[in-house]
């Protein structure tokens, strides 16, 4: 089997044609700010991917997502990156309805029908800010809610239909209480304001967005049990480790085009390019591995555990994949075309997304050797 084979099978099959409009369009174009990529994913049903056939969508599990993801990555970064948003907050939905008796399938019907994207507007991208503590607040008048604050970067800043976010809110005994919200773009008081200065990963539109007393609709609310002290709830855990496992393969897909093209180099050493492969590979059966478990057993705070030991450890394989082809491409590739420099950089970004490796590293340790539950700092 070709390299990526398997992975862009998987993406003709559930999004049709998908794959070969994105190798169609040069890379710069694809990773551009405004370019085409998002449109032609939403064209293609991409937002109903997680949603259950039931509801429309195309049921995807999490080891059909991590392929997605990653054959995406391998065409445009940007892309994976900001699709990977919208997918962890639909695998969040999807648990929030499985476990309710709100009105979250009405809403996962609708994204599959009408092919919504979700933004996220978690509190990550702020030194020293754990990704549990919101940056918004919130105001109540009677049963109403409203929100001021801001996110940036925010991914599908401009072409979201939704914005999902965390917000504090006070329970009958008076303890704060984290709570999802879901904004429609287009409500009053929400804009967006330009703030991704780099042309590395613009083409996900992570700009920033600003709610200026935005009241939150009350079907659109989804209560949690996580207190201010960041031990997860089964909603919040969900998300984290499809977030983790989503983003890594995204990653892991924009390595792949960079040993994709040593591959199709003939002067390449064949021991640099069999190692490359090995690198990639491992950290896709690593994640594999992952959505086995994840299918066999559900999502428990073991499995979040090892969701963030998969994303470190890509993290460091992928930067050795990085030094291999940069080097086996050579100077003239690097300087024939922007694609081997884009690549290089954009593969970097997966250690920017929370949590940290740093800030884990005692949760991790105090997880493993059995002295405290798994907290996000």
């Amino acid at each position: 089997m070709r390299f990526l084979q398997r992975e862009r099978a998987v993406v003709e099959e559930l999004l049709p044609g998908l794959d070969q409009e994105l190798a169609s369009v040069d890379l710069a174009d694809l990773e551009a700010a405004g370019g085409p990529a998002l449109k032609l994913f939403r064209e293609a049903g991409g937002p109903g991917l997680l949603v259950p056939a039931e509801h429309g969508g195309h049921g995807a599990g999490l080891l059909t997502a991590l392929r997605v993801q990653r054959a995406l990555g391998s065409r445009s970064p940007s892309l994976a990156v900001a699709t990977t948003m919208h997918h962890f907050s639909v695998a969040s939905l999807v648990e929030a309805a499985a476990t309710s008796q709100g009105m979250e399938w009405l809403l996962l019907a609708a994204i599959a029908k009408d092919n919504l994207l979700l933004a996220s507007g978690f509190a990550e991208g702020r030194t020293g800010q754990g990704i549990l503590n919101p940056s918004l607040a919130a105001r109540t008048d009677g049963d109403k809610v409203f929100l001021t604050g801001s996110k940036k970067p925010c991914s599908l800043a401009h072409s979201m239909d939704l914005l999902t976010l965390s917000l504090p809110l006070a329970d009958p005994d008076g303890e704060e209480r984290l709570a999802f919200a879901l904004v429609p773009a287009d409500s009053k008081g929400l804009s967006v304001k330009p703030f991704w200065g780099s042309p590395v990963l613009a083409g996900a539109e992570s700009d920033e967005v600003v709610l200026d007393d935005v009241e939150v609709p009350a079907e659109l609310l989804v209560r949690t049990d996580v207190t201010s002290d960041g031990q997860l709830d089964q909603l919040q855990t969900v998300g984290f480790v499809w977030f983790e496992a989503l983003m890594t393969a995204s990653y892991l897909g924009a390595a792949s085009a960079l040993v994709e093209r040593v591959l199709a180099n003939p002067r390449s050493d064949a021991a640099v390019a069999a190692g490359a492969v090995t690198l990639v590979e491992s950290v896709s059966l690593t994640l594999e591995g992952l959505a086995s478990e994840v299918a066999t057993n559900g999502v428990t705070q073991d499995t979040l555990a090892r969701s963030l030991l998969c994303r470190y450890a890509a993290q460091d394989a992928i930067s050795r994949v990085l030094d291999l082809c940069v080097e086996s491409l050579g100077g003239m590739a690097f300087i024939g075309s922007g694609d081997v420099a884009y690549l290089n950089s954009a593969c970097r970004a997966l250690s920017f997304h929370p949590p940290s490796r740093a800030r884990m590293a005692t949760p991790l340790t105090e997880f493993f050797t059995g002295t405290s539950p798994l907290r996000i700092p």
